[in-house]
């Protein structure tokens, strides 16, 4: 999720951009201040971004001090982002809008999990009657992908292994498509807009149907790695006397604390988190053994997170929130009683905000990746194909 930098005179167009579209509406005063440039060249810059159909301008601003109140400036809702998530049983592609709100959302379920040209299909599908001003395609894969072209290298719970995704979804839908690892997705989603907003270090952990994925914030960027594989924390050594993960090792993070054995114990549907949440809260002997095993395994998976790249706050989402509700202060104080007092004095740890959006949130990040680098692109980018896609899959043509 590294931000390339446009060139010349589209980089200041490019920096506005971003602002209004991360921050939320900013009045001109605000856009004058964070840039550092001068007051007529920000109201430049928002005139091209108005022009172009990504921002509007009303005078609802407060007041500057001097003369009349600073209008504010607002991304685009009509200029959107496909996010599309994959999982064991389902495909969900939403329409994000360039101001953040999520247009619509369709989820297809599958009977089984679905291969990597299954995939592609459902969601050329769903996209075969899109919004005017769609400019982009961003996947989540809970897996590791390979960023540069988004090859799914591995996807274990999907049973993907070397599967090009990228390619063959803007072939099959003319559209720019990019794809990432679902938890640095996350990570990256709740760092600009929920629970890490404004932190610098951040850990986020995200507990599903395929496991538990890792993602790390350093220094305000993604930690990605050389191909874009780090943050892989659900497979982190827990337990010595643990079960075998598909991955081969014994005792991963993610086998020893998993949503299956918290479903199992507690029989509520796998997908209803606050079902879970009230099936914890009602306890009982063997949920209650389920818990501490569960706690202990986090436990000693965030601190091997927190000794090693020291975050200001760690972030849980899906069913690691819940248990995370469930028991408080138990998960810091079991990471304090195995850490060094230093690597913990400042840590948080706290649920994810963003719910069943976060993921997303994060994949309309990449989506929106070649317009937030190039605003001019806007025309370029929302050209409609000659054909549909299904009309284009018909004829047999990529």
């Amino acid at each position: 999720m590294q931000r390339d930098t446009p060139a010349g005179g589209n980089r200041n167009t490019a920096r506005v951009l971003r602002l209004v579209h991360q921050e939320g509406p900013l009045t001109r005063a605000d856009l004058t201040r964070a840039t550092g440039l001068n007051r007529s060249t920000t109201l430049a810059l928002v005139g091209e971004l108005v022009e172009l159909g990504l921002a509007s301008e009303t005078e609802d601003g407060a007041a500057t001090g001097v003369g009349r109140p600073s209008p504010v400036v607002r991304a685009s809702a009509d200029v959107v982002a496909a996010a599309v998530t994959v999982e064991i049983d389902a495909v969900t592609v939403a329409m994000v809008g360039l101001d953040g709100s999520i247009r619509s959302r369709v989820t297809e379920h599958t009977d089984d999990r679905p291969t990597a040209d299954e995939a592609v299909q459902i969601v050329a599908r769903l996209l075969d009657e899109r919004p005017a001003r769609l400019v982009g395609v961003g996947v989540s894969i809970p897996g590791t992908v390979r960023v540069e072209d988004g090859l799914v290298r591995d996807a274990p719970h999907l049973g993907w292994r070397d599967e090009p995704f990228a390619a063959p979804l803007a072939g099959a839908t003319g559209l720019p498509v990019r794809v990432a690892n679902d938890a640095n997705l996350g990570a990256w989603a709740e760092r600009l807009y929920g629970s890490g907003r404004g932190v610098s270090d951040l850990v986020y952990l995200n507990g599903g149907a395929s496991g538990i994925g890792g993602g790390v914030i350093s220094a305000g960027q993604p930690l990605s790695g050389a191909d874009g594989y780090a943050g892989e924390l659900g497979h982190t050594f827990v337990a010595d006397n643990g079960i075998r993960c598909h991955c081969g090792a014994i005792g991963c993070l993610e086998t020893e604390a998993s949503r299956a054995s918290l479903v199992a114990v507690t029989g509520v549907p796998a997908d209803d988190l606050p079902a879970l949440a009230e099936a914890l809260a009602a306890g009982g002997p063997e949920v209650d053994r389920v818990v501490d095993r569960q706690v202990a395994a986090l436990a000693t998976g965030l601190r091997n997170a927190i000794h090693t790249v020291n975050p200001e706050v760690v972030v849980l989402g899906g069913f690691l929130g819940v248990l995370l509700g469930h028991v408080g202060d138990r998960v810091l104080e079991a990471v304090r009683a195995q850490s060094m007092a230093a690597m913990v004095d400042r840590v948080r740890i706290v649920p994810a905000e963003l719910g069943s959006d976060v993921l997303l949130r994060g994949a309309a990040e990449i989506g929106f990746r070649e317009l937030l680098d190039d605003p001019a692109r806007i025309h370029a980018l929302t050209e409609r194909p000659t054909a549909r896609p299904s009309e284009r899959q018909k004829a047999g043509t990529p």
